[in-house]
């Protein structure tokens, strides 16, 4: 073995990370694609297409939005971890992929194994609504009318392991109910569906799900956060409405193959943080009813971490499964 100089490893460090920097300097000099694994018209795709053009105009390059849904988001988180780890393929995630972690555990990719998270973007609570034809007024007249039709209420999802099926499942687990879950392709089936009467139940962003109740196209029940949301203040909780101590939200965020560069992480990472500690930004994502989320790579991670577990717990005391 050849062992260089003290004086030449020390060259060849400062040499790499010179490297590393001119690299993130130079990045990106050509379009990068943000896949978003969930159909067009949700959450994520709305944040990512924000944040995207957010990034484009920073960055001077395009930033374009490919939605690849399907299998609980599996196909198209698929598709970045088999891409190249150079900063050009990113991935629009929630906690949909934290669910999967313990709920989908045969996935062809482990997401801290295959993935290196960028940062968080936003959180926001979500409703609980029903068809207006559903004779319940409230979270107690719910939860009497499913437990005096048991299995024969069902609830729509934007798919299995989403945080509107994981939102549903602790909820028959937290009230000591049974309703049938029905998973769709994207939200907008499901939403289709709901307004339309074919399902009787849904837990939904309220970013997207606020304007449908106020048209009277849906009935809101109650908002999924421990406190009320600010923009809805009139609305009362699960959590004061019989269900104490529930809690169900939506958190998006950006993750990169494993292997894309530090220097370009960190680089996407603060460029993230300034969009969503923009107050301009704040101030439009309130009315909407999120909230932004800033953190660094390695706070992300932690976060990433905390939520696989936390979610692994909920898989397994309510016996959800993808179906």
């Amino acid at each position: 073995m050849i062992r260089l100089p003290q004086t030449l490893k020390v060259v060849a460090l400062c040499l790499g990370m010179a490297a590393g920097l001119a690299q993130a300097q130079s990045y990106p000099n050509r379009p990068v694609k943000i896949v978003v694994p969930f159909a067009a018209g949700g959450p994520a795709d709305n944040y990512a297409r924000f944040v995207a053009q957010r990034l484009g105009d920073e960055l001077k390059q395009s930033f374009v939005i490919d939605n690849k849904p399907g299998a609980g988001s599996i196909i198209g988180t698929d598709l970045v971890a088999k891409s190249p780890a150079d900063g050009y393929t990113l991935l629009m995630m929630s906690n949909t992929h934290t669910v999967n972690e313990s709920l989908i555990p045969n996935k062809p990719f482990g997401l801290m194994k295959d993935f290196v998270g960028i940062a968080p973007v936003n959180y926001s609570n979500l409703l609980l609504v029903v068809h207006p034809s559903v004779p319940a007024k409230t979270v107690p007249e719910l939860i009497a009318l499913a437990k005096a039709r048991p299995g024969k209420i069902n609830y729509a999802s934007s798919g299995n392991g989403t945080p509107y099926h994981m939102a549903g499942e602790l909820f028959k687990y937290m009230a000591g109910i049974d309703m049938t879950h029905v998973p769709y392709k994207g939200s907008s089936g499901a939403r289709t569906d709901i307004v339309g009467g074919q399902v009787d139940v849904m837990f939904d962003a309220e970013t997207t799900m606020a304007t449908m109740a106020r048209e009277g196209k849906v009935r809101a029940l109650a908002g999924t956060g421990l406190t009320r949301s600010a923009n809805l203040p009139d609305m009362p909780t699960v959590n004061e409405s019989g269900v104490p101590k529930y809690e169900a939200t939506i958190w998006l965020g950006l993750m990169a193959p494993k292997g894309t560069p530090a220097e370009i992480v960190n680089r996407l990472n603060a460029e993230v943080r300034k969009i969503v500690n923009n107050p301009e930004v704040k101030a439009t994502w309130a009315k909407q009813g999120a909230v932004p989320m800033s953190m660094t790579v390695p706070e992300f991670e932690q976060y990433l971490n905390a939520d696989i577990a936390k979610w692994a717990n909920i898989v397994k005391v309510s016996g959800a499964k993808p179906d």
